[in-house]
């Protein structure tokens, strides 16, 4: 169960990296919305992975953490606030540059060749 549980966090987490050094803005939206997700389930296992057990101390021989699961909650709300920031902040840069690229400019794009037209002998 663990190393499936750290497969995933180690999978989300690079394709979050990956996704943020991209050149558009709704892949960097994404890229930072995974990246808080394996956050989010990393903070969550360091409370132990279990299931069944009581969340307080003393009731029981063995416990789970409380603490990393109100960490995790708080990031949620968090991260859904900050996901909300950047979208319309987006929406904000396309609005004013016409375009999604993060710097706000177009990559170079070297001119097409014009079309030869006949040469007419006269």
């Amino acid at each position: 169960m663990e190393l499936v549980f750290a497969l995933v966090i180690g999978a989300l987490t690079s394709s979050g990296v990956y996704l943020i050094l991209r050149a558009r803005t709704f892949p960097v939206v994404v890229g930072l919305t995974l990246l808080s997700y394996g956050v989010n389930l990393f903070l969550f296992s360091s409370g132990r992975l279990a299931t069944g057990q009581q969340p307080i101390i003393g009731t029981a021989a063995s416990y789970s953490d409380p603490l990393p699961q109100a960490l995790v909650l708080t990031a949620i709300v968090i991260g859904f606030a900050m996901t909300a920031f950047v979208v319309v902040l987006s929406l904000r840069n396309l609005a004013d540059n016409e375009d999604d690229h993060v710097d706000g400019k177009q990559p170079y794009k070297s001119p097409a060749p014009e079309e030869e037209s006949e040469v007419t002998g006269k």
